[in-house]
């Protein structure tokens, strides 16, 4: 039996230490790391860039891990799959909470929205749509970029831009920002993408676990907060348990 191959073993080392670094990770330090010969590694690296495993940073000479091999083995839902699996979900929390309901996705550099219910006032109690706004001013942007690499990395190379006094435009904020929803499964905005407007939102995963959506509620702030300014607790309740029911009609929690 032939033993194992020397450039395949050095490329899955190279992508381990990649992997196990936030910040990307300069040619030098990986052949230093690795015993590699400089041109060796380069060599290993540029091949992994054209296949779509690595990247070079915007404005870096650093490496990292590419999008496309987080989602390598995981499924990639249909859009028409998850918006027939959604629509009783969101259509019952647009009931109970009195608030227009929307689910999105991220695809191919994009926001997609999935489903829209408009609450009892209409279109026009809120005319923001979600897909077309930047992702770090909205609630349900937050969820896409705490859980998905590629929405994450999407706002690299642009300046986080303020649409209101509220905005967040600081990156550092954005990370402790997106730390917090990924520990609390939730996310708000208020007063952040247009004035007099708020929203909740809660993932949506896979039967494998991994966040493909997120689901949210939006409108006046004084219909979605309370006296204080801060979202409701009956509502982030409601938000979450629609996100996990939809997760659960796509797979998730089942047992095998």
């Amino acid at each position: 039996m032939p033993g194992p191959v020397q450039s395949v073993e050095r490329a899955a080392a190279i992508l381990r230490l990649l992997a196990e670094d936030a910040e990307p990770v300069a040619l030098t330090r990986i052949a230093e790391t690795l015993g590699l010969a400089k041109g060796t590694a380069h060599g290993l690296l540029q091949t992994l860039v054209s296949v779509g495993f690595a990247e070079q940073a915007p404005q870096s000479t650093g490496y990292r891990i590419a999008p496309a091999l987080f989602r390598l083995g995981a499924s990639r839902i249909d859009l028409n799959e998850l918006r027939s699996q959604a629509i009783n979900w969101t259509d019952a929390l647009a009931a109970r909470s009195g608030a227009a309901t929307r689910v999105v996705a991220y695809r191919d550099g994009r926001v997609v929205k999935v489903h829209d219910v408009f609450g009892p006032d209409g279109p026009a109690t809120v005319v923001t749509d979600d897909s077309e706004v930047p992702l770090h001013t909205t609630a349900l942007g937050k969820i896409l970029l705490a859980h998905d690499p590629g929405a994450y990395r999407s706002i690299d190379a642009i300046n986080l831009d303020s649409l209101t006094f509220h905005t967040i435009t600081n990156r550092v904020q954005l990370d402790r920002e997106l730390a917090r929803v990924r520990d609390e499964g939730w996310a708000t905005e208020v007063d952040e993408c247009e004035p007099d407007r708020a929203a909740i939102a809660a993932p949506i995963r896979d039967k494998g676990g991994s966040v493909v959506a997120a689901v949210g509620v939006h409108g006046r702030p004084e219909q979605i907060c309370d006296t204080r300014g801060r979202p409701r607790q009956v509502l982030i309740a409601q938000v979450v348990r629609a996100g996990r029911s939809i997760s659960r009609e796509l797979g998730h929690g089942r047992s095998r």
